[in-house]
């Protein structure tokens, strides 16, 4: 069954080094290498992965590409905005922020988007 699978989120990019060393650098993903010339691969943490595949022509995806599971929201946004990340905050039906978090019943979460315009996710259960 895929429940027991590994599972690659890809992710487009136009600049494939200037996203690289975003997710190394920013992130601090772990890299763990080039597949090919247009294709970089980030281990999270042996069981998932994020690849970047350089595409020219890519469009950011309007809507959340990638979610990472945190324990401490807060710890990790200072880590991230002591980096240079910045939080959006939203104003829209059935979604505000507050200070860049959204609360739901059972998830608070944070959006950020990478230098490709890709909007990222930070989520904390609750």
């Amino acid at each position: 069954m895929l429940s027991t699978t590994k599972m690659t989120a890809v992710l487009p990019v136009k600049d494939l080094d200037r996203a690289r060393d975003f997710y190394e650098k920013s992130l601090g993903l772990e890299p763990q290498g080039l597949m090919d010339d247009d294709t970089f691969i980030f281990s999270t943490d042996g069981t998932t992965a994020l690849e970047l595949l350089r595409r020219p022509d890519a469009t950011p995806s309007q809507n959340t590409a990638v979610s990472f599971e945190v324990a401490d929201l807060e710890a990790e946004m200072k880590d991230l905005e002591g980096r240079g990340i910045r939080f959006e905050d939203y104003d829209l039906p059935g979604l505000k922020t507050i200070n860049h978090i959204a609360t739901s019943d059972n998830l608070r979460c944070a959006w950020f988007a990478d230098p490709e315009g890709n909007v990222l996710c930070l989520h904390q259960p609750v």
